[in-house]
């Protein structure tokens, strides 16, 4: 599915990667955690063929991705910050996607399901942050993709519809799908995800479950095993 070996990236001399190696080889939802400048974005972009590695090996699908694009295809994005024209109104936005995809997607019954059936002649510049995130992820979750990356997905969500997003996980992880997750919230990390994937300073720091995690930590919970993983001279190594 997704194989990175020794991936680096400097961007200038900030060296945000530094030698990152991980296997996910089975479907599932996988959490990509790690605090702020941890590389978790940068990460996910390189995968995307977003951002160039300056040297390191990507492979997707059991394909090299340099110097692709095919294999996008069969990606779905839902990024952090999604940047539109706000002129379009969410109906011309939409179309768009399909346009350029050039596939027949699920969009009306995403529509109705995150209730956005009154948005679709709104101007993008019209919408509250939590109304352009439900449509962020119709235009994610649109197209059949069998690995779907989604950057801070719940950013500005209302609880109904972060209990619509998660039956979606669940059921996108039910047909077989790969996930991948960055967020700030260890709930949903706690009720979705089977296996965690820990950045510190740029390099993993941690693969494995929740279980995992807690064991060798010693707590209960997510946000404590990560704050333990995170004390210096820690005996954490995976």
């Amino acid at each position: 599915m997704i194989q990175v070996t020794d991936l680096n990236k400097s961007f200038g001399k900030l060296e945000v990667l530094k030698g990152v190696s991980f296997s996910i080889n089975r479907p599932g939802v996988f959490a990509v955690l790690g605090h702020n400048g941890s590389g978790k974005t940068t990460l996910l972009k390189t995968i995307l063929g977003m951002v160039i590695p300056n040297n390191g090996e990507l492979q997707v699908n059991g394909a090299a991705i340099k110097r692709s694009w095919e294999y996008r295809k069969d990606i779905a994005y839902l990024p952090q910050i999604a940047r539109f024209p706000e002129n379009l109104t969410v109906n011309e936005l939409i179309k768009m996607i399909l346009d350029i995809r050039n596939r027949k997607g699920r969009e009306v019954e995403l529509i109705q399901r995150f209730g956005l059936e009154k948005f679709l002649d709104k101007k993008l510049s019209d919408l509250s942050g939590g109304t352009r995130q439900k449509v962020n992820i119709v235009l994610a979750f649109m197209f059949d993709a069998n690995i779907c990356i989604m950057d801070e997905p719940t950013a500005g969500l209302d609880p109904v519809a972060l209990i619509e997003l998660k039956k979606l996980i669940e059921e996108e992880r039910e047909k077989g799908k790969t996930i991948l997750i960055t967020t700030h919230i260890m709930s949903l990390v706690e009720e979705v995800a089977e296996e965690i994937i820990f950045l510190l300073d740029g390099k993993i720091h941690f693969q494995g479950t929740l279980e995992e995690m807690q064991k060798q930590t010693n707590e209960k919970d997510l946000e404590h095993a990560i704050a333990a993983m995170l004390v210096p001279n820690g005996t954490h190594n995976h």
